[in-house]
């Protein structure tokens, strides 16, 4: 019996958590880079400036773009970064001032719903503006 009322009440907190989120109170970055250290060095200082929870480098992409009138194909890395939408400006700021390109890819997406306990924890590491 305890094992049922332990079930219930995580799926009634779940229900609740979720129910209580608001859709775009969270977002995810995307930034790319041109090395996984480079990488590294920024997702590093996003976090530990408390501008992301989390930072996923994803290896082994490959970019295809026109700059300065030229196509271009170049291996890079991606990084999805997770934070509070209220921090997108200063992570867009510290990704540019850390960043080697002249013109950085910093791109935003609004969560609207996932796991409640995941967007709680986003909350706890990184502060409301």
């Amino acid at each position: 019996m305890p094992l049922f009322l332990s079930a219930g009440r995580r799926l009634f907190s779940s229900m609740a958590s979720s129910a209580n989120y608001v859709a775009g109170t969270h977002s995810m970055a995307f930034v790319t880079a041109p090395s996984q250290e480079v990488a590294k060095k920024i997702a590093s200082g996003l976090v530990k400036n408390k501008l992301a929870a989390c930072v996923n480098i994803i290896p082994g992409i490959v970019s295809v773009y026109e700059w300065q009138n030229e196509i271009n194909e170049d291996p890079e890395v991606l990084m999805m970064i997770k934070t509070r939408t209220s921090r997108l400006e200063e992570l867009t700021k510290f990704v540019r001032e850390n960043h080697p390109y002249e013109v950085c890819e910093v791109i935003s997406s609004k969560i609207d719903q996932g796991n409640p306990p995941y967007l709680d924890w986003i909350s706890e590491i990184v502060p409301e503006k």
